[in-house]
């Protein structure tokens, strides 16, 4: 593999606040970058030379952009097959089509982790009324997770359900979509674990991140995760195996379930950045953002290291709703950072930037962090 070195151009297929916190990272390691998104004022526009508006599945205009590039990546599963292949005969597209084709599908995902022997907690298949109710008769008594194969993210294309007798109504709010049904279990804590990967396969594993939910939204993410030494170890050594067996390049985040009985269940798969590791900027010695540049351009990884314990917490659009959000009440408190995504528009759940505050101890990062939040309003 021969290193694509500072000077080149990176290709970004989506501009939303990922990407544009890639393309700073890579910036500052004296890379260009273009970009590919559906929405002309997207987050990184103002942060990359060329930006080109069109859908994620547009194959041409996809084409067009890496014609400029050495390298594509992503910063969302969400670009077509057609759109990876069409930028793939101008430029290596890392992470490469074959692991969005199995990430972009629930049911696919599930399948291939099952068959290459990773722990998953109860599910089924289904892709109608008749299919998810026998789904639930089959799972047994509790509560159930009824996702969209395709699509959706941060809780939407979603449905929870307690009885069977309610599968006609949860086909008809997932459009009639395949579907996965997942068990509810008894969860003792979220984390996930990012994993960086090379061409020739040298990897660099992030300590896994705890991760706290709201409204089905991550609310707060900590880093490193305060667990056993015994877990911790093997949460790294799952996403390891993950990221190997997939042939990953770039970024790949692991999003698993600690159960109340001691089981480390894997969730889902993300190949990129991911949200509870934008701590990693103020935590680590490498940010994410900066290992993803280093992967896809086959540079020598930066050490994963924890230098001292910080805590995000997410800004959403609700936020300003009613008026601009007091930024210097937070920014008083000491150790604490803002980071905004330069989105126009707030809209209620939108994502439009987090707080970062660090600590000696994970506890103290997370109490500063939501001491900074409150001050929000």
């Amino acid at each position: 593999m021969t290193a694509i070195l500072p000077g080149a151009t990176i290709g970004i297929l989506g501009g939303g606040q990922l990407g544009r916190m890639t393309a700073m990272a890579a910036r500052s390691l004296g890379y260009h970058l273009h970009a590919l998104d559906p929405d002309p004022s997207c987050a990184a526009r103002f942060v990359v030379e060329r930006c080109f508006t069109a859908p994620l599945d547009d194959a041409e205009a996809a084409g067009e952009m890496a014609k400029g590039c050495q390298v594509v990546t992503l910063e969302i599963e969400k670009v077509s097959l057609a759109a990876l292949r069409a930028a793939e005969r101008h430029a290596p597209v890392r992470p490469g089509p074959h692991v969005l084709e199995m990430v972009q599908d629930r049911a696919r995902q599930k399948a291939w982790l099952l068959k290459h022997g990773f722990p998953l907690g109860p599910y089924r298949d289904a892709t109608n009324s008749a299919e998810l109710a026998e789904a639930i008769r089959a799972l047994g008594p509790g509560t159930f997770f009824v996702k969209a194969t395709q699509g959706g993210y941060d809780g939407k294309g979603q449905v929870v359900l307690r009885d069977h007798a309610d599968a006609a109504r949860a086909c008809d709010e997932l459009g009639h979509a395949p579907m996965v049904v997942e068990k509810g279990l008894q969860l003792e804590a979220e984390i996930s674990v990012m994993v960086a990967r090379r061409p020739g396969g040298q990897m660099a594993v992030y300590p896994a991140a705890l991760n706290h939910h709201e409204d089905r939204i991550l609310a707060w993410s900590v880093l490193p995760a305060p667990l056993p030494e015994r877990m911790a170890t093997l949460a790294a050594e799952l996403a390891r195996g993950i990221a190997e067996q997939l042939d990953v390049v770039g970024l790949l985040a692991v999003e698993m379930f600690v159960t109340k009985s001691g089981e480390l269940l894997v969730n889902e798969l993300a190949p990129r950045p991911h949200n509870s590791f934008h701590a990693t900027e103020v935590a680590c010695a490498t940010s994410q953002f900066e290992q993803q540049v280093r992967a896809v351009c086959d540079l020598p990884l930066g050490s994963p290291a924890v230098l001292r314990p910080a805590a995000i917490a997410n800004l959403l659009g609700d936020l300003w709703l009613s008026h601009a959000p007091p930024f210097d009440a937070a920014l008083a408190l000491p150790g604490v950072r803002l980071h905004l995504y330069g989105k126009r528009v707030a809209r209620p759940g939108r994502k439009m930037g987090h707080l970062s505050a660090i600590g000696a101890t994970p506890d103290e990062a997370i109490a500063r962090v939501q001491e900074a939040r409150r001050a929000l309003g």
